[in-house]
Protein backbone atom coordinates (compact mmCIF):
# COMPACT_ATOMS: atom_id res chain seq x y z
CA UNK A 1 0.00 0.00 0.00
CA UNK A 2 1.33 3.42 -0.95
CA UNK A 3 1.28 6.05 1.89
CA UNK A 4 0.26 9.28 0.93
CA UNK A 5 -1.53 10.44 -2.07
CA UNK A 6 -0.35 9.72 -5.50
CA UNK A 7 -1.81 11.27 -8.73
CA UNK A 8 -4.28 8.76 -9.60
CA UNK A 9 -4.00 10.12 -13.72
CA UNK A 10 -1.44 7.35 -13.92
CA UNK A 11 -2.24 4.28 -15.71
CA UNK A 12 -0.43 1.07 -15.45
CA UNK A 13 2.57 1.98 -16.70
CA UNK A 14 2.83 4.97 -14.40
CA UNK A 15 2.07 2.86 -11.25
CA UNK A 16 4.23 0.42 -12.24
CA UNK A 17 6.93 2.74 -12.33
CA UNK A 18 6.37 4.11 -8.95
CA UNK A 19 6.08 0.44 -7.45
CA UNK A 20 9.94 0.03 -9.30
CA UNK A 21 11.64 3.59 -8.85
CA UNK A 22 9.91 4.73 -5.66
CA UNK A 23 9.52 1.31 -3.72
CA UNK A 24 11.87 -1.10 -5.14
CA UNK A 25 9.69 -3.24 -5.49
CA UNK A 26 8.96 -5.49 -8.90
CA UNK A 27 5.67 -4.77 -9.55
CA UNK A 28 5.18 -8.43 -11.59
CA UNK A 29 5.17 -9.65 -8.32
CA UNK A 30 1.92 -11.50 -7.56
CA UNK A 31 1.42 -8.40 -4.85
CA UNK A 32 -1.45 -6.54 -5.06
CA UNK A 33 -0.11 -2.53 -4.86
CA UNK A 34 -2.46 0.06 -3.72
CA UNK A 35 -2.79 3.71 -4.42
CA UNK A 36 -4.96 6.23 -3.55
CA UNK A 37 -6.13 10.12 -4.62
CA UNK A 38 -5.29 13.22 -2.42
CA UNK A 39 -9.20 13.34 -1.69
CA UNK A 40 -9.25 9.74 -0.38
CA UNK A 41 -11.95 9.10 -2.51
CA UNK A 42 -10.60 7.19 -5.36
CA UNK A 43 -8.56 3.71 -5.15
CA UNK A 44 -6.36 2.03 -7.71
CA UNK A 45 -5.05 -1.79 -6.98
CA UNK A 46 -2.38 -2.44 -9.37
CA UNK A 47 -1.92 -6.79 -10.27
CA UNK A 48 0.46 -8.59 -12.36
CA UNK A 49 -1.44 -12.27 -13.57
CA UNK A 50 0.43 -14.36 -15.63
CA UNK A 51 1.23 -12.76 -18.73
CA UNK A 52 -0.71 -8.87 -18.26
CA UNK A 53 -1.63 -6.34 -16.03
CA UNK A 54 -5.20 -5.96 -13.88
CA UNK A 55 -5.73 -2.04 -12.52
CA UNK A 56 -8.64 -2.37 -10.49
CA UNK A 57 -10.77 1.27 -9.88
CA UNK A 58 -12.85 1.79 -7.01
CA UNK A 59 -14.76 5.92 -6.56
CA UNK A 60 -16.72 6.67 -3.44
CA UNK A 61 -19.91 8.33 -4.04
CA UNK A 62 -19.25 9.65 -0.80
CA UNK A 63 -17.00 9.68 2.13
CA UNK A 64 -13.69 8.65 1.85
CA UNK A 65 -11.29 6.17 2.88
CA UNK A 66 -9.12 5.85 5.92
CA UNK A 67 -5.50 6.34 4.45
CA UNK A 68 -1.83 6.67 6.21
CA UNK A 69 0.36 9.67 5.61
CA UNK A 70 4.01 9.67 4.29
CA UNK A 71 5.77 8.53 0.87
CA UNK A 72 6.63 4.90 1.91
CA UNK A 73 5.01 1.85 0.71
CA UNK A 74 3.82 -0.32 3.75
CA UNK A 75 3.86 -4.17 2.97
CA UNK A 76 0.26 -5.85 4.30
CA UNK A 77 -0.48 -9.39 4.95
Amino acid sequence: MAQGPTDLRKSIDGLAAIVQETFELNPFSHCLFVFCNRSRDKLKILQWDHNGFWLHYRRLERGTFQWPSGNNAIPMA
